[in-house]
């Protein structure tokens, strides 16, 4: 059980390394050569305030690429305890916790800069997920410019909802470049933190819950399913503590008929699980992770859902469980894979390695256009499968997006 524990790890994940960001290929032991990432593009300088190297001073800042969108993107923390469940992975800390950001469409010029992280789960992000040498404290990292804002006014109006979880290890706020352009597109999302599943979440008390799942230490083993199912139920319960309770103040936001979800690695294998737990999840989208197990036949319906990946390993014909999904989904359903892009590539943690100058082996994209495919392609689904509204880029080949390929 402790291998099958270091599988999903190895499956799902995006490994620092002593010397460099290391990626270990979904499905593989080990992933492409190393290989530099490319010098920063015209694009990139233009969003980022400085780039860093090895001998970048303490001080140095860093910065997401801005949100595309109409509407600026408003913040909010919430602290969720579900109470009709002990954590699965550390028992003995009482009821389930989940830390959970909201982004939402709000007016332009209110509210006041929101952190990327708190100070804590910056100190744990260092720590666990990023190289040392590189000149990357916490400090800057919990400064980083988010483009979101706390205290924000709402934008008029109702709006879909979109869940989002990270792969394993990586905090939530490592998919904060898509959420708050998701934001500011005109959804609100919910950003869901997994307690004990990666560096580390601020709980409701300030304290930061360690991973448990990392390396070899933490609760008696669980498999790659139980992990899955587990965030497929802490999904559940988000939904239901949005649309149905009085947690969040603007909660009046959301359409409550309009609900889809995404995840990196092995949050995006949970955004199945989730849309075969509960049916008001009307859109999915699996961002390079492995499923744990493949959706079964006709297990989502006439549902949406789309497969994102990295064309080294998630083409056709190279990973026995997305093409077994792809065969069985039965509704509205996209495969992209993605030419130049490493597991990272799909995370803020793209962005922050460039601006770091760490190597992203197996990345060859510049981080700053992996993030804007992303971007683009997951908002044209979600545009098309909870809004109606058709996008070109669901149609195939884009000559704007040579680097992505429509499969099978």
């Amino acid at each position: 059980m402790v291998t099958n524990r270091r599988r999903l790890a190895a499956s799902a994940i995006v490994a620092l390394s002593v010397s460099a960001l290391t990626l270990v290929g979904s499905g593989a032991a080990s992933a492409a050569a190393p290989h530099a990432v490319s010098a920063y593009s015209a694009a990139a300088s233009a969003h980022s305030p400085a780039s860093t190297s090895a001998s970048t001073p303490a001080s140095a800042q860093y910065s997401l690429p801005a949100p595309t969108g109409r509407y600026a993107a408003g913040e909010d923390v919430l602290h969720l305890t579900d109470a009709s469940r002990l954590d699965p992975w550390n028992p003995s800390a009482g009821h389930r916790q989940l830390t959970v950001s909201m982004l939402y469409p709000a007016r332009q010029g209110t509210g006041q800069p929101a952190p990327y992280m708190s100070a804590g789960e910056a100190a744990n992000f260092v720590a666990l997920r990023v190289p040392p040498g590189f000149g990357v404290t916490a400090d800057a990292v919990a400064a980083l410019q988010t483009h979101a804002f706390t205290g924000a006014k709402a934008a008029p109006g109702k709006f879909p909802l979109i869940v989002l979880s990270p792969g394993l290890e990586n905090p939530r706020a490592t998919l904060t470049s898509l959420a708050t352009d998701l934001a500011s597109r005109g959804y609100v999302v919910a950003l869901v933190g997994h307690p004990y599943e990666d560096s580390g979440e601020q709980l409701a008390d300030g304290s930061i819950a360690p991973c448990l799942w990392c390396g070899q230490s933490g609760p008696d083993p669980a498999s790659n399913e139980q992990l899955v199912s587990s965030r497929a139920v802490d999904v559940k319960f988000v939904v239901d503590q949005l649309t149905g309770g009085h947690v969040w103040g603007l909660s009046h936001l959301i359409d409550k008929c309009a609900v889809g979800m995404a995840g990196h690695s092995v949050g995006g294998a949970s955004a199945a699980a989730a849309m075969e737990a509960d049916p008001r999840i009307r859109a999915g989208v699996n961002m390079d992770g492995t499923f744990f197990p493949a959706v079964p036949a006709g297990g989502l319906g006439d549902r949406a859902f789309m497969m994102f990946g990295k064309q080294s390993d998630h083409s056709a014909g190279d990973a026995p469980d997305w093409d077994q999904t792809w065969a069985d989904l039965t509704g509205y359903k996209r495969w992209f894979a993605v030419d130049g892009e490493a597991h990272a590539s799909f995370t803020d943690i793209a962005v922050l390695a460039e601006e770091a100058s760490m190597p992203v082996p197996g990345q060859s994209l510049d981080g700053f256009r992996s993030i804007q495919i992303t971007r683009d392609y997951v908002a044209a689904f979600f545009d098309k499968a909870l809004k109606g509204i058709p996008s070109p880029l669901m149609d195939g080949a884009s000559p704007a997006y040579p680097e992505v390929a429509a499969q099978p």
